[in-house]
């Protein structure tokens, strides 16, 4: 990715971040955009949601931001219009990243690793 598409991933990401939160966020629930990936092209941005909804299922979530597409996407047009030709289009995907990292501790926690002994360190 280029310095443009970077640069505009950066402006898209704090955009949405305040559209999402202040519009389309449940209560009880936190909706953060964590990465914005722009194509080359700049037509398309794939934007990476965090939900932390808590005792609540994530899903619906998911699913009612994926409804409100193009409200959202208008919105952000109304941001960013200066600063592109073309609004791109949104892509809704569900960044994991926190899960994942959640899983590896778990398994980290759950290998048994002997300490060595001091006494036999060095010893052949």
């Amino acid at each position: 990715m280029g310095f443009r598409p970077e640069r505009l991933a950066a402006v898209i990401k704090k955009d949405l971040g305040h559209i999402i939160q202040k519009s389309y966020q449940p209560e009880g629930t936190f909706v953060t955009v964590t990465t914005v990936r722009m194509t080359d092209d700049l037509s398309i941005a794939k934007v990476y949601l965090s939900v932390f909804s808590p005792g609540r299922d994530e899903k619906p979530v998911y699913e009612f931001i994926d409804e409100q597409i193009d409200e959202i996407r208008y919105e952000l047009a109304s941001k960013i219009k200066n600063q592109v030709r073309k609004i791109p289009e949104l892509h809704f995907y569900q960044d994991d990243t926190a899960e994942y990292v959640n899983k590896i501790e778990q398994l980290f926690k759950q290998v048994d690793i002997p300490e060595e002994d001091s006494d036999t360190q060095g010893e052949s």
